[in-house]
């Protein structure tokens, strides 16, 4: 059993404890409160002075799928180029326990991330959730039954694509790919619904869950007019799915919010790449918030990037951001998008004991992440002349 003491903890779901004490056994929080007795043997952090928050969680990586240094010829595995829907290829293929972003997004905190295939391809293939935990092998970290699927509007499918003259060429092209492959796994999953002998199909047997709605689609698009694009295929086809990067969705505020779209806003720090990320805006999550939007939440993006990603908390809270609002984005709410609600992304009894300690407000470049507890095992202890 462990017992952390003394710590401002930081429940999100009621509230902030000052000078609370949590308890840990057997992987899951059992305790959490001011007056809370401690077990005889439990060892004690003292977190006095410290802000304990949940383990953060980044819903939107490619740990590993783009691994480091990536930018290097043969090196990055996150798209399959060889069709514009792969739907078949699966991301925990190129999980790697040992890739060094997973201990970079680990010492700043995180202790969830979600990771898959890039956006080159219009249906990309599965992603999944895992757990920042030291490990040799990708099934003691990976989350059973956490996989999504990843599909992409906008310029990069028709780059891709278009310059080897296939389609798709163009946005209207990267819609009919999309509508064709949702229309024939809508019909082979009738088929086998009803019992009917068919020709197996790889790619439309991994859409079956998608267009069943049992398994949740990540469409990537940036522009407004994707995104609109989007929510009006997955409408067509009852999917359920969420909104990656977004970066216009401030241009569409009252759509998105009569949709109840979920969305993940990001990355805030970006260069104008592309001409479709040219109106990215630092107070997108503010607007949002003032829009009334809530359930929405923060991504850095790339490989190593989830270790920037509390600066790009900050930077959101500069620009207007609510601290409350700002926890949530990195707790509870990529939680709740990633169907992990009931084990993470809160300080609760029963949750799973995943757990950062920091040696001051999270979201400030003056702060550094102290202590990791992941399923209720310290899993990252910073010492003198960590980075």
């Amino acid at each position: 059993m462990i017992a952390i003491t003394h710590g401002k903890l930081l429940t999100v779901a009621n509230g902030t404890i000052e000078n609370g004490t949590l308890l840990i056994d057997n992987g899951k929080i059992t305790a959490i409160g001011k007056d809370i007795a401690i077990p005889q043997g439990a060892e004690i952090l003292n977190a006095s002075g410290k802000w304990v928050t949940p383990g953060l969680i980044d819903a939107h990586t490619h740990i590993s799928t783009f691994n480091e240094p990536h930018w290097l010829p043969h090196i990055g595995d996150g798209n399959e180029i060889t069709s514009p829907v792969t739907a078949q290829i699966r991301g925990i293929d190129a999980l790697n326990p040992f890739d060094m972003a997973i201990g970079a997004a680990r010492s700043a905190g995180f202790t969830t991330c979600y990771t898959g295939p890039g956006s080159a391809n219009v249906i990309g293939g599965t992603g999944l959730s895992f757990k920042l935990k030291n490990a040799a092998t990708v099934q003691e970290i990976a989350i059973e039954g956490s996989e999504m699927m990843k599909m992409a509007l906008g310029e990069n499918p028709k780059r891709c694509y278009g310059s080897e003259k296939k389609m798709p060429m163009t946005r209207m092209g990267t819609g009919a790919v999309l509508r064709k492959a949702l229309f024939d796994a809508k019909q082979y999953s009738d088929a086998l619904a009803a019992g009917k002998v068919v020709k197996r199909d790889f790619d439309l047997e991994a859409l079956v869950p998608v267009v069943r709605g049992e398994m949740r689609c990540r469409i990537h698009c940036h522009r407004a007019d994707d995104i609109v694009t989007a929510i009006r295929i997955a409408e067509e086809f009852n999917l359920d799915y969420t909104i990656e990067h977004c970066t216009e969705g401030y241009k569409i505020l009252d759509f998105l919010k009569s949709k109840k779209a979920k969305v993940i806003i990001g990355p805030l720090l970006m260069g104008p790449q592309k001409f479709e990320i040219w109106g990215c805006r630092q107070d997108t999550p503010a607007v949002f918030e003032k829009a009334g939007i809530e359930d929405f939440c923060l991504m850095a993006d790339d490989s190593s990037a989830t270790k920037w990603l509390p600066v790009h908390v900050g930077i959101a809270m500069r620009n207007g951001l609510s601290f409350e609002q700002a926890l949530k984005c990195v707790t509870i709410n990529p939680a709740k998008l990633l169907k992990l609600e009931d084990r993470i992304g809160s300080l609760e009894v029963g949750k799973d004991a995943d757990i950062a300690i920091f040696n001051g407000m999270p979201f400030s470049n003056l702060t550094l992440c102290e202590q990791v507890i992941i399923d209720g095992k310290s899993e990252f202890v910073r010492q003198e002349g960590d980075l």
